[in-house]
């Protein structure tokens, strides 16, 4: 059944405030420069850590969305298993402490090589605020 998964970035400005999301990677491939993408083209649905973390998510009350990369009007690469995280990223408060703690060590390398941690910031996110008006998509399109 087709889902409809929204861009991380479209995330952010909704909740307007930065947002944590996961990529799930092949970690014997080197990363790609952009952190919106995974290193490779191994399928997510292979790698255990990610129904780990989903498990891990759900028994802690974490709540946790499907979502795809940064938007781009240059292209739309498919859906690669990225998972929206929605805690406040504030090391400060105990759920984001919670979740740090499961996906990294305390020198902020990653416990698990398959999934990478990440945090979009707002501001980011608004570089792509023209999204949001009505019609955005639709006059894009034409372009192609």
């Amino acid at each position: 059944m087709p889902v409809l998964i929204e861009h991380i970035d479209a995330i952010a400005r909704k909740k307007q405030r930065d947002v944590l999301f996961v990529l799930f990677n092949d970690p014997d491939t080197p990363i790609s420069a952009s952190a919106t993408l995974t290193r490779s083209r191994v399928h997510w649905r292979e790698l255990p850590i990610r129904q780990t973390l989903i498990d891990w998510l759900d028994s802690n009350q974490i709540e946790w969305d499907l979502c795809g990369p940064i938007a781009s009007v240059n292209g739309m690469p498919g859906y690669r298993g990225q998972i929206y995280i929605d805690v406040l990223f504030d090391p400060n408060l105990p759920e984001c402490q919670s979740v740090l703690n499961f996906l990294e060590y305390p020198d902020g390398t990653f416990r698990f090589p398959e999934a990478e941690l990440c945090c979009l910031r707002l501001e980011t996110a608004m570089l792509n605020a023209a999204h949001d008006e009505s019609g955005f998509w639709e006059r894009a399109a034409k372009g192609f």
